[in-house]
């Protein structure tokens, strides 16, 4: 008798135990799905947006306008440069803008006159001329010409210089890792791309409802979808 209540026991726990085991075994599987995600990331130890990171900081930035030894006055193509100088100052800076002539170079007599016509045309773009600086700086060699150069100062978005190949890129080919250069020129384009690199830090303020063209836009949509009147 006892030895026949052990056997029924001993067989009722192992088909107790099976929807258990399967249980078990289910939960598992589902929580390696829920999961992949991770394990495939995690496959990868390293990122290119962490390798190359776009760092805001202020920068030079520099516009050099070329001038021959004959030149007595800018030509239009030097009067777009100088006009872009200022486009580019407005949007990004609202510090100091210096004109540097340069000294030591066969063009020095023409870059001396003609900066005096740089000068004026920032003053024409609405810089204040108490913003613009004239200074010198020294040619690189006394038989080249060299520029004029409008410089200055502005936060800016950017990266490190691309181009490192610390490492043979097919050496660890079955580690699956990204190569040492890679996403560094699509970073460069994106931080190149940001007009304002405080949209980088915090978004910007919301501009306030245009009540009029609310109501123009609920007024459509009550009478069943009928056309928009354009903005004008």
């Amino acid at each position: 008798m006892n030895t026949h209540n052990s056997t029924y026991s001993l067989g009722r726990l192992r088909r107790l135990a099976g929807p258990v085991v399967m249980a078990s075994l289910a939960a598992v599987l589902l929580s390696g799905c829920a999961n992949r995600h991770h394990v495939i990331v995690g496959s990868i130890p390293d990122d290119y947006r962490t390798r190359h990171p776009i760092i805001i900081s202020e920068k030079e930035h520099t516009f050099d306008i070329p001038v021959a030894s004959s030149d007595r006055k800018l030509t239009p193509a030097m009067r777009e440069t100088v006009r872009g100088a200022s486009d580019r100052y407005h949007t990004m800076a609202s510090g100091t803008v210096t004109v540097l002539v340069p000294t030591g170079s066969p063009n020095y007599g023409a870059a001396s006159l003609i900066a005096r016509e740089v000068v004026d045309i920032l003053v024409d773009d609405s810089v204040p001329r108490h913003k613009i600086l004239m200074a010198s700086y020294a040619a690189p060699s006394p038989e080249v010409e060299a520029p004029i150069r409008i410089a200055f100062t502005a936060t800016t978005a950017a990266t490190g210089p691309c181009g490192r190949w610390p490492e043979d890129m097919l050496a660890n080919g079955d580690q699956n890792r990204n190569y040492e250069n890679f996403g560094c020129s699509s970073q460069s384009n994106l931080a190149a791309q940001i007009e304002n690199p405080g949209d980088l830090l915090s978004p910007r303020g919301m501009s306030s409802i245009d009540a009029e063209r609310r109501g123009v836009v609920v007024e459509a949509y009550r009478q069943g979808g009928a056309t928009l009147v354009p903005v004008k």
